[in-house]
């Protein structure tokens, strides 16, 4: 039976003659109006921690584009931050935490990680009664190995060697790391279904410098446990993992992750996910960013064959990875019209 939302029931495995479309970071950036908010917030976890802000940021793109769902705008660092660790984000440099190490895990403070985050969750509630009916709401957390990245390594790093490293020469304390992050992100997750989203996604942003064995157990694992937990509580919850640069790991990590929806990166090449996953599976992306920065022919034409390439099973139209902040707005709702096939 369907919702009355196409990207929900996308998600939940039914076609649609052309792909529903979301924006992965799409309140960000690129929007004048998004920067005029988040220099009234003051600090970024201002912004997320405030449940009027970030309501209406996370409603912005939807006044300027025909996008079918909104995405809650927070942070995937804002469970570090709940769970006691120091959290800040330096201008024009991205996050920075002090970084935990063997003997400082024991200060993390797990059973008082979602009481911190009431904020967030009465954003949940906010957006929804603010929502379309037809528009699909999207809530998130960062999955674990990624989430642990920045917590050891105190920034993020183009290798992740610290925290591949650490997992290496103290496992024990890692697994009880990963432990943690999984129990904290289900608890999350299961949260934001009760305030309101209709779907969720795992960001598994930095899955891609890893061998078949860590990500077996780094990134595979941790997901499908938290899938598991999500649908103890909340049964057929739709899930959408994106683990970004996964190549050739994809097909293991949708099926024993078991996640509703597999989101792609820019460099899977179409064919290949064509080939390698069930065709019920459904699919999300998988446009580059910098195709939406220059814009044009070259961009109208991927887009075509991106819709074309998943044409034969569920597919929800979005970018390989984040937008990016120099995106020309008039590219963005131009690639929505084409999307919907105007």
């Amino acid at each position: 039976m369907r919702s009355g939302k196409p990207l929900l029931d996308t998600a939940l495995g039914m076609r649609q003659e052309r792909p529903p479309i979301w924006i992965m970071r799409q309140a960000g950036r690129y929007l004048p109006e998004y920067r005029e908010v988040r220099e009234k917030a003051g600090s970024f976890l201002d912004l997320c921690y405030s449940p009027a802000l970030a309501t209406e940021v996370t409603l912005q793109p939807l006044r300027r584009f025909d996008l079918d769902a909104a995405i809650l705008f927070s942070d995937i660092l804002v469970i570090p931050h709940a769970l006691g660790q120091n959290v800040r984000f330096a201008p024009g440099e991205g996050p920075i935490l002090d970084p935990i190490d063997e003997n400082s895990l024991a200060t993390l403070k797990p059973e008082k990680a979602l009481d911190n985050l009431d904020k967030v969750l009465e954003a949940l509630d906010r957006i929804k009664l603010a929502l379309g009916e037809n528009k699909t709401l999207i809530g998130f957390c960062g999955a674990p190995w990624t989430v642990a990245t920045y917590m050891i390594g105190g920034r993020g790093s183009p290798d992740q060697a610290a925290a591949r490293l650490f997992a290496l020469e103290h496992p024990e304390t890692f697994a009880a790391l990963i432990d943690i992050l999984v129990e904290v992100s289900a608890q999350y997750l299961v949260a934001q279904f009760r305030a309101g989203a209709d779907m969720v996604q795992i960001f598994e942003s930095w899955a891609l410098n890893l061998d078949e064995d860590a990500f077996r157990s780094h990134v595979i694992e941790p997901n499908r446990r938290i899938v598991e937990r999500v649908r103890s509580f909340i049964p057929d919850a739709p899930i959408t993992g994106f683990p970004r640069g996964a190549a050739g790991m994809l097909a293991e990590y949708a099926e024993k992750t078991k996640v509703s929806v597999l989101g792609l990166d820019f460099a899977t090449p179409l064919a290949f996910a064509s080939s390698n996953l069930p065709k019920t599976l459904p699919v999300q992306g998988n446009l580059d960013p910098l195709r939406l920065v220059a814009g044009g022919k070259q961009m109208e034409d991927r887009a075509e064959e991106i819709i074309e390439g998943f044409s034969d099973r569920p597919h929800i139209f979005n970018l390989g990875h984040g937008i990016v902040p120099q995106t020309p707005i008039a590219h963005v709702s131009r690639l929505v019209d084409i999307v919907h096939g105007r």
